[in-house]
């Protein structure tokens, strides 16, 4: 609960600051992606699947809407998650409402704790990018989560350090996450129950396929592993972008 209150408390003192060379316009995005697996944090949800993304934002604040939906399995897990956030300079805070039909509860208009069954969880972050390496720390505040081993809510959360690079004519992004201390159930049911578990070593590769003069696919492959759960994906995917 702490963490959120110090998310919370920075991003209304960010927010009420302004930022002088934000962009002074409105400024909107569309794009979708394809990908062979859909990995999340280390995990597995489906196989492969379509990611449409649409934003707007306007002087560092921004709102945003990411899907994911299964084009290949009978069961398709299909995935909507709402984002408000506030970026300035490396500084970056947000929060997210993640919802699926996975679970007992499928509706989307169910909400409250987990003990209304609800399958909204909602999550805060802040991080920073310093250049060389970026900071994210993410922590569940709301709706769906884990319990401690008292009954309580976990307040389950996931930080990570992603590092980018160049090499080969390609652009790398190297990255590791953990779960700083799990809880019984929630959204890292592989992590231990107990302590601080390792659940997400990755390494990405993209780069942009020109096909005409004004046009061009981003492209990217990904090797993710989970050292708790013992898995391992290789992901591949593409753009597509106006």
């Amino acid at each position: 609960m702490k963490t959120f209150k110090v998310i919370a408390l920075a991003f209304a003192a960010m927010l009420s600051a302004g930022v002088a060379n934000a962009q002074d316009k409105v400024e909107a995005s569309v794009s979708a992606d394809l990908v062979s697996t859909y990995v999340w944090r280390g995990q597995k949800l489906d196989d492969a699947a379509v990611q449409p993304s649409a934003g707007i934002s306007y002087k560092g604040l921004s709102l945003s809407a990411w899907g994911s939906y299964g084009i290949t399995s009978s069961n398709p897990f299909s995935e909507l998650d709402l984002t408000l956030a506030y970026t300035t300079g490396g500084f970056n805070v947000g929060v997210t409402d993640f919802w699926n039909n996975g679970g007992v509860e499928k509706r989307y208009f169910k909400y409250g704790s987990e003990d209304y069954m609800t399958n909204h969880t909602y999550e805060a972050n802040v991080g920073y990018d310093f250049g060389p390496v970026a900071v994210q720390w993410y922590t569940v505040f709301a709706g769906f989560d884990g319990k401690t081993h008292e009954g309580k809510r976990a307040y389950t959360s996931y930080v990570e350090l992603s590092a980018p690079f160049t090499l080969g004519g390609l652009d790398w992004s190297a990255a590791i996450g953990a779960v700083p201390y799990n809880a019984d159930g929630g959204y890292y049911p592989q992590a231990n129950s107990e302590g601080f578990a390792v659940t997400n070593i990755s390494l990405k590769a993209s780069k942009d396929i020109k096909i005409t003069d004004s046009f061009s696919i981003p492209v990217f492959a990904q090797v993710a592993t989970n050292p708790s759960a013992q898995t391992a994906a290789f992901v591949f995917g593409l753009t597509l972008k106006p």
